[in-house]
């Protein structure tokens, strides 16, 4: 390949500004290098990059392509140098871990906090992602640990408890079923709901109890996060079922939480790591002490 990153970051410059004169500017070259440097891509790759208008450039077809695999490359680049720019202020280690979004939303700030404050020249690389995509992300070797709720094992992980959760349904205090102490939860299947989006761990994992009672939910709306759901509650809008950890942290004036009489209502979350603990940095033995006081032997 005979052009060089400047290149193709002035190819970019004149593509959006629409000019030669312009987006050299952007790049401290004057209007003839940035020409020259254009022309010369255009030879090597053997295509027309731009078109010639009277007032400026506009990009061909393969000028269009160039452009959305050149913003690409630049991207990487940019992400490349953000990753390595804490090893070169000190940084000693990185973890990778995921969790579901309850994890995310409750426990795992303080915990993390602390961890940090004890490490502070390691970085975690927190994900929010679905139990079972976290388990295969583990066993696959693409997070080091992960935080689910999951009660089923798997032959190349090692599970250990983390912390112990409720899902509870949060009701409008002007609503009938605001005003009971517990509820089985086929009662609240006659009333819409509010809920997290599709796709998130505990949007599947109700939706699935309602199904199983033969019943499908009402959703009424779906928002992103939990604090969402507790306002659109409050305006009584529907009601909605939440973890009673994530629901210690939001502004609950206005709602009411209620027991749910269901066995699957009392969770427990767990960590879990590869069995090969050789593969294991200290950083995360160390922080899986710091989750679950155990760290594997």
């Amino acid at each position: 390949m005979r052009y060089s990153l400047m290149d193709i970051r002035v190819f970019v410059a004149v593509a959006d500004a629409g000019n030669v004169s312009r987006g050299a500017a952007t790049c401290f070259l004057s209007p003839s290098s940035a020409s020259l440097r254009i022309k010369q891509l255009e030879q090597t790759l053997g295509v027309q990059l731009f078109e010639r208008l009277p007032r400026g450039v506009a990009l061909t077809r393969p000028g269009q392509v160039m452009l959305e695999h050149s913003r690409r490359c630049l991207a990487e680049l940019e992400q490349m140098h953000a990753n390595l720019a804490p090893y070169a202020c000190g940084v000693k280690g990185h973890v990778t871990l995921f969790a579901n979004s309850t994890a995310v939303a409750s426990f795992l700030p303080t915990d993390l906090t602390e961890f940090l404050r004890e490490r502070p020249s390691v970085r975690v690389n927190l994900e929010e992602r679905l139990s079972y995509d976290i388990v295969a992300a583990v066993a696959g070797g693409r997070a080091d640990l992960g935080v689910v709720t999951w009660d089923d094992g798997h032959p190349d992980l090692t599970f250990e408890d983390y912390r112990q959760d409720e899902l509870v349904m949060i009701a409008s205090r002007s609503q009938r079923l605001g005003q009971r102490g517990s509820v089985q939860f086929v009662d609240c299947l006659s009333h819409p709901f509010v809920s997290l989006h599709s796709g998130t761990a505990i949007h599947t994992f109700v939706l699935n109890k309602a199904v199983a009672l033969g019943h499908h939910m009402d959703v009424r709306i779906q928002v992103a996060s939990f604090a969402a759901v507790v306002a659109l509650v409050r305006a009584g809008v529907g009601i909605a079922v939440v973890p009673r950890s994530v629901a210690g942290h939001l502004e609950l004036e206005g709602v009411r939480l209620v027991a749910l009489r269901e066995p699957w209502a009392k969770r427990v979350l767990r960590v879990c790591w590869r069995k090969e603990s050789g593969t294991l940095s200290e950083h995360a033995l160390a922080l899986i002490h710091r989750l679950c006081g155990g760290a594997p032997g």
